[in-house]
């Protein structure tokens, strides 16, 4: 992956955060459709990677921590009704799982890669995937649970 495919990743995800922390609506597409996306990218990205044992084992490893985070930042956010529909607003406590989940994912990729998994195997946007797919899941349980629709979809 070379540097503008990850600051694109990045600035989409910066800004996914920062429409989050104002609150918006949740819009199921929103809320769905980028973790898949992201997910996929990076599944693709690791298809022309000869993975070995070593590189399937962290993998797995990072993205049960991916998808934990993400829950847990879920657990953070203010999901509330407005207008009959559902709402959702980061909070400070967001930010710190999201700088923790940052460092935590930079600790544990340099350990796999310390440990011998090879750098091309660790996937950016898989790693974003997975945690926002934990997000989304924990997200759809609160939602349920709230018994109010998702925002429309723009148009």
């Amino acid at each position: 992956m070379d540097v503008l495919q990850i600051l694109l990743i990045v600035g989409a995800v910066a800004y996914v955060v920062a429409r989050r922390f104002a609150g918006q609506p949740l819009v199921a597409k929103d809320v769905y459709v980028p973790p898949v996306i992201l997910a996929g990218i990076g599944v693709h990205g690791l298809a022309g990677i000869d993975l070995s044992a070593l590189d399937a084992g962290w993998l797995a490893v990072t993205t049960v921590l991916g998808v934990g985070f993400g829950a847990l930042r879920a657990g953070t956010t203010v999901v509330y009704r407005r207008d009959g529909v559902l709402w959702q607003r980061y909070t400070w406590k967001t930010l710190v799982v999201w700088v923790v989940t940052f460092v935590m994912s930079f600790g544990v990729g340099a350990l796999a890669v310390a440990t011998g998994m090879h750098a091309e195997a660790r996937s950016v946007p898989l790693s974003i995937g997975v945690g926002l797919l934990g997000e989304a899941l924990v997200i759809l349980l609160r939602s349920r649970a709230a018994g109010v629709p998702f925002a429309p979809g723009r148009r």
